[in-house]
């Protein structure tokens, strides 16, 4: 993302991480902030990651998807299964923020996707 205003978005919100400090309000506030400057981007991917991700943050007062699997899965159910955490993974979340920093790597986006398939799922 070339956005000096939306990296200095996510670096704020992974410093507060870093601390250990995941303030479910502060982290939704950013990441409504975060979505409407992505918005002039044009990428669907990001805008709808982004907002189901604060969604799925409020709803649930944590982030309970974990990070994606490196191999492909065959079955639509393993994959739903292997990404679901038990406790809030801020690992994941952190390395959801990381995906965005980046937005020309073609992984990064295959990722974001993935994110996008276990927050409809969950």
């Amino acid at each position: 993302m070339e956005n000096r205003q939306a990296l200095k978005l996510i670096e704020k919100i992974q410093k507060e991480l870093f601390k250990e400090n995941f303030e479910v309000a502060e982290i939704v506030e950013n990441l409504k902030k975060l979505r409407e400057i992505t918005l002039e981007l044009n990428n669907p991917v990001v805008t709808k990651a982004l907002r189901l991700a604060y969604e799925h943050i409020e709803n649930n007062n944590g982030f309970f998807i974990g990070i994606p699997d490196d191999e492909p899965v065959d079955s639509k159910d393993a994959f739903i299964e292997a990404n679901i955490s038990e406790e809030n993974n801020v690992d994941s979340f952190n390395y959801f923020l990381s995906l965005l920093t980046d937005l020309s790597k073609k992984n990064n986006l295959l990722d974001l996707k993935e994110y996008n398939k276990a927050f409809l799922a969950y």
